[in-house]
């Protein structure tokens, strides 16, 4: 599942019993459409996003409230019966890569770590960065 939207809360870090981290944060995907009256329309839908050890940790350090960001990863389903004995349903995004994509003005960045690139970068479940690169051989391209 790929979705791009806007941080709805600050993340919350938390550890498992055998020490692996856990982050989750919500996300704001807005839809634009308009309707046979002709009178644009928003949607919102909102999705709770989960990330784990290294990835959890870059996304509990730099993902803020309100930050634009891309989400890769896989739909888990839960169910549970509440204490009103009624049946829950939640549906989360297992993150495998989040990408920043904001930019502030000035071309500041997204205040991510030293060295990196603003914006634009990303960083995949194994918490390594996955920006974009110029290939090796990029002087023997045709263009």
């Amino acid at each position: 599942m790929l979705v791009i939207g806007n941080v709805g809360r600050d993340p919350e870090m938390r550890y498992t019993p055998n020490g692996s981290a856990v982050t989750s944060f919500s996300l704001a995907v807005n839809r634009y459409y308009t309707p046979a009256g002709g009178e644009r329309q928003e949607e919102t839908e909102w999705f709770n996003v989960v990330a784990w050890n290294r990835l959890a940790e870059t996304c509990n350090n730099y993902v803020t409230r309100g930050m634009k960001i891309y989400v890769e990863g896989r739909l888990r389903s839960n169910s549970w019966v509440g204490q009103d004995g009624q049946t829950r349903f939640r549906n989360e995004i297992i993150a495998n890569t989040v990408q920043f994509l904001d930019r502030r003005q000035g071309g500041s960045g997204y205040g991510g770590p030293p060295g990196e690139p603003s914006g634009g970068g990303g960083y995949g479940a194994d918490g390594g960065y996955g920006g974009p690169e110029e290939p090796s051989d990029a002087d023997d391209l045709p263009w």
